[in-house]
């Protein structure tokens, strides 16, 4: 899987680059259901002036470096989207310098390989992109770092996708507390959980559900499940009871150093291979938010990044268990 690193500080050439490489497949995903099946332009729109006003002018300058197009602008709206599930293990390590540390479990072939930098509205963010401008991990400079895992309903109602939900929260919150207030109000078209860590080290996580108001908890590890299993046979699968079991154990009961703990995202039960079912580990993420560093691994690779040093580039990567 060939990652690159991207930088560019306002919506441009580059930006613009990424769209027209990338648009021909979201195209196809988007359209899987029908054009019919998505939103119009002017409702997508308001939706976004609606819950996430900030950026609208963000959105529109977007919308023409991607050519303007009816579709594309739907598509960057991210207002109910196709549903897509994913698997996904986060947890945050609050040793002397904490730590959100996720693993991103996907299907390679629907995936952006995308480090993203942006000084977009005078907010820079890094981070792992999803749709181009949505992020499913990712970091401002006010030291606030957040991660995403699916929340293991089916249930699929009115909201954006989450992606454009950490976008926004990375371009408007300074803190875990303003996080989780604009995690409570904004509506979600799929159950996700979102984990924020900042700081000043205060955490929590947001269970988020398009039929059912916000949860807010103090939880500092997240698979895909919420309070109870609902989906029983995906839990089974994806082992998100057993992940989240061995994640508390080594937060609680053995209290691993942070490298310790950060390699067993490296390894199963954390670790998943089931790329043929479309969750395999794709990466994972490091994030140090008071120090501004993140780093994306995978079995003997680290490719660390900074807030004040980013290295564009590329890297072709061997994932184990891919084709």
């Amino acid at each position: 899987m060939l990652w690159r690193a991207v930088s560019e500080d306002l919506p441009g050439p580059k930006w613009a680059g990424l769209f027209a490489e990338y648009w021909p497949h979201y195209r196809r995903w988007w359209l899987k259901e029908g054009d019919g099946a998505r939103p119009k332009y002017l409702e997508s729109r308001r939706a976004i002036a609606q819950h996430m006003p900030e950026i609208v002018p963000l959105y529109d300058s977007l919308c023409d470096l991607a050519g303007g197009g009816d579709q594309a602008a739907r598509f960057l709206s991210f207002h109910c989207p196709p549903p897509y599930l994913s698997g996904c293990s986060q947890a945050i390590w609050t040793g002397e310098e904490p730590v959100l540390v996720r693993n991103y479990d996907y299907n390679p072939n629907a995936f952006d390989s995308l480090i993203l930098k942006t000084g977009w509205q005078g907010r820079r963010v890094i981070g792992t992109s999803d749709g181009l401008w949505g992020l499913v991990d990712g970091m401002n400079d006010a030291g606030l770092a957040i991660s995403l895992t699916f929340g293991g309903r089916r249930v699929v109602g009115e909201g954006f996708g989450v992606p454009l939900i950490l976008r926004y929260v990375l371009q408007t919150c300074e803190t875990a507390k303003e996080a989780g207030a604009v995690l409570a109000r904004v509506p979600t078209h799929m159950s996700y959980n979102v984990t924020v860590l900042d700081a000043k080290r205060q955490y929590l996580t947001a269970m988020m559900a398009p039929d059912r108001p916000t949860l807010i908890t103090h939880a500092a590890v997240a698979t895909n499940h919420q309070e109870n299993v609902e989906w029983v046979s995906h839990a089974r699968f994806t082992a998100t009871v057993e992940r989240e079991r061995y994640l508390l154990h080594r937060l609680t009961l053995h209290r691993d150093p942070e490298d310790k703990f950060i390699n067993a995202f490296l390894r199963p039960p954390l670790y998943s291979t089931a790329f043929s079912a479309g969750f395999g580990t794709l990466y994972t993420a490091v994030y140090r938010p008071r120090l501004q560093q993140m780093e994306v691994r995978w079995p003997g690779t680290v490719w660390p990044q900074t807030m004040d040093h980013f290295h564009e580039g590329g890297r072709d990567v061997q994932i184990p268990g891919a084709a």
